[in-house]
């Protein structure tokens, strides 16, 4: 695996986090609540997002919302007000979590007027780019990865083999009908492949591997060009993977880092309820007495249904 971080190299400055959905799944909760903010434990999802970029030496979050979602932009505000609140009651743990989002990075707000597609969305951060800036990075806020270490063993691969790097990570064959999928060639590093193409949402006999794309992309500059050529698909949406693919084409170098870890669907209850039982458990604060509580639970559980 490439993954020793050169200081001398070009590293990942502005990260692009897509963040304008209406969040459907979540209904009824996010009438009046973006998900982003949806807590996993006690952070925010968009917060677990930015100290991952932070992680990576990211200064710059570029969130790409919608004109009536800006409650996700003021998370990262100061807050001086609770802040002082909180100090004079003593509350130092609780006034450190409140300044922790205004202190990782410099959010920089993005707005997108219509939902129409990831790709159009990424072509949207062009602006906000410095012209030093040959590549960016793009994390979904829906996809949490653990070790959060994928940007930056992607970013050196960017700097060792050119191009863009996306994260790959391996699903059972039968699942490939709900995900991107990647034709891959190997290489001679450990962990890392060659993409020749992708297959969005192929049945399973179709499916070039069971490697598919999860929400960490290092792209080059390039793909700015490519959106701008590639022509809307279903609902008029720019799709990310079509540009991706039509760098392929034109002989771009993309490769994908596999993950080896753990990755947690923020974007429906399904995911979303692991996600916090598997912070939760970690967590040294929650972590014992959950684990007790969802043992018992889970006996309750097998008793009632007879398992």
């Amino acid at each position: 695996m490439v993954n020793d971080r050169d200081e001398a190299s070009p590293w990942v400055k502005t990260v692009v986090v897509p963040a304008a959905g209406m969040g459907t799944r979540f209904l009824p909760a996010t009438k009046t609540v973006p998900k982003e903010l949806l807590p996993v434990v006690d952070t925010p999802g968009i917060e677990l997002i930015a100290e991952e970029a932070a992680a990576v030496g990211a200064d710059r979050l570029a969130i790409v919302t919608a004109p009536n979602k800006q409650e996700v932009m003021r998370h990262f505000e100061a807050f001086p007000d609770l802040v002082e609140t909180l100090e004079a009651r003593g509350k130092q743990s609780q006034s450190d979590k409140v300044k922790r989002a205004h202190s990782l990075l410099h959010p920089i707000a993005v707005e997108q007027e219509k939902p129409l597609g990831l790709g159009h969305a990424v072509g949207l951060a062009e602006s906000v780019l410095t012209d030093e800036e040959e590549f960016f990075g793009v994390m979904l806020p829906d996809d949490i990865v653990l070790p959060n270490n994928a940007m930056e063993q992607m970013v050196a691969v960017r700097n060792k083999l050119g191009g863009s790097v996306l994260l790959a990570v391996e699903v059972p064959r039968e699942q490939t009908f709900n995900y991107g999928v990647f034709d891959i060639e190997a290489t001679e590093e450990d962990g890392v492949k060659k993409v020749v193409g992708m297959v969005e949402k192929p049945e399973p006999a179709d499916a070039p591997s069971n490697l598919v794309a999860t929400g960490r992309y290092v792209l080059d500059k390039k793909i700015f060009d490519a959106l701008r050529r590639i022509t809307p698909g279903k609902g008029g949406e720019l799709q990310l993977t079509d540009a991706i693919e039509l760098l392929i084409q034109e002989g771009e170098p993309v490769h994908v880092v596999v993950h080896e870890g753990t990755r947690h669907d923020l974007g429906n209850p399904g995911g979303y309820i692991p996600a916090n039982v598997d912070f939760g458990l970690r967590s040294e604060v929650y972590g014992p007495a959950l684990y007790t509580q969802l043992k018992k639970i889970i006996a309750n559980y097998e008793a009632e249904k007879g398992l």
